[in-house]
């Protein structure tokens, strides 16, 4: 059978608050066939403060499944609306959705991870097939549950030298590296935008260090940097996946630093803990780190990173011809094709799981 490709519209809702990402490629599961349309759509403020509401809350606990259920049904038809507007200006049919909502909590050593996504309500309300929740089945069989982007940057690697390693920096930090002969690994390495903007929002009010211009104004305080990495996650050998406001506490160690030393010393954190991972953990080091995520658009945190790793090249993602802005939106729209075809999407060496995971949960329009 000739496997023509799937025009596969991946959505991703970020944990940072940043945006819906929106990603059109048209991909048979193994290769990137053609990258189309992208963007980011804003989340309405309203809809952001009540995400922000019940984050972390837990299904089973009395009270949270009402209100999770609430929130959950906004956010998916939020989703529905920005999914029916790309799609009338595609040229083309779309044939399946994949949809990574923002995760409201995500804990591995509980086996429970929950993204919003309503994968039934939407396939209902678009027409259009669609795959949410691609998580589950690796955490429920004893995997992590993250990196799941992981195989998607396997396939971008194939015009790379090797050794190389991929940094997805977003709400949190992951590391995929793919070495010499084409071996895949990957995990959590860390805090990402999520630390430095739970700082810029206590102490400024902004969503966000935008472009990096407060870390850029500031003095890095080591000694504190140095006590951050005191954390027991970074004493733990990967497969690992960092659990849901699992750096939450460490943040009061930067109180009592100005506005721009905090933001400094929050960036220079998730740098160290980058460069920490990459030296520590992997059996080769890469010719070349690519910087993607939300974290490319940040040159305080880029520069912090080859500041603390001089000897390897470091680029962003825009210089690989990768989206900083949209790029995991184009992981799940990879993963949505890899579920369709039954290809696994997670890996022993990735998330730790036994064997080879397939993954997602298919919805059609009844």
């Amino acid at each position: 059978m000739v496997i023509r490709g799937l025009n596969c519209l991946g959505l991703m809702g970020s944990s940072t608050f940043s945006g819906v990402e929106l990603a059109w490629l048209k991909t048979d599961g193994l290769d990137i066939l053609e990258h189309k349309t992208a963007y980011v759509v804003p989340y309405p403020d309203d809809l952001k403060e009540k995400i922000r509401s019940v984050l972390g809350l837990k299904r089973d606990i009395d009270g949270n499944e009402e209100k999770l259920q609430a929130v959950n049904l906004e956010v998916s038809d939020f989703y529905v609306q920005l999914i029916n507007e790309f799609v009338k200006d595609c040229d083309e049919d779309i044939d399946v959705v994949g949809i990574e909502g923002i995760t409201v909590l995500h804990n591995p050593n509980i086996h429970y991870t929950y993204q919003f996504g309503d994968g039934r309500y939407i396939a209902n309300k678009t027409g259009i097939k669609t795959v949410t929740h691609f998580r589950n089945a690796d955490i429920l069989n004893g995997g992590q549950g993250t990196p799941i982007s992981s195989v998607y940057f396997n396939a971008l690697a194939d015009k790379e030298e090797k050794p190389v390693v991929y940094i997805n920096i977003s709400g949190k930090s992951s590391l995929t590296w793919i070495g010499s002969f084409g071996e895949m690994a990957g995990f959590d390495c860390g805090p990402g935008d999520n630390f430095i903007n739970h700082w810029t929002s206590k102490h400024a009010h902004m969503d966000n260090d935008y472009n990096g211009r407060l870390a850029a104004l500031g003095n890095v305080h080591e000694k504190i940097v140095n006590s951050l990495m005191h954390h027991k996650f970074f004493a733990k050998f990967p497969p690992k996946s960092a659990y849901t406001g699992i750096f939450a506490d460490k943040a009061e160690h930067l109180e009592g630093l100005s506005l721009e030393d905090g933001a400094a010393t929050a960036t220079a954190f998730v740098a160290e803990a980058i460069c920490y991972s990459i030296c520590l953990y992997l059996s080769e080091l890469p010719k070349k780190i690519i910087i993607c995520g939300k974290g490319a658009a940040n040159p305080t945190l880029v520069r912090f990173i080859r500041q603390r790793i001089p000897s390897i090249d470091v680029v962003v993602c825009r210089e690989a011809g990768i989206s900083a802005d949209t790029v995991n939106a184009e992981v799940n729209a990879f993963l949505s094709a890899r579920t369709v075809y039954s290809l696994p999407i997670t890996f022993p060496s990735t998330t730790g799981v036994a064997e080879p995971m397939t993954g997602g949960e298919i919805y059609e329009k009844e």
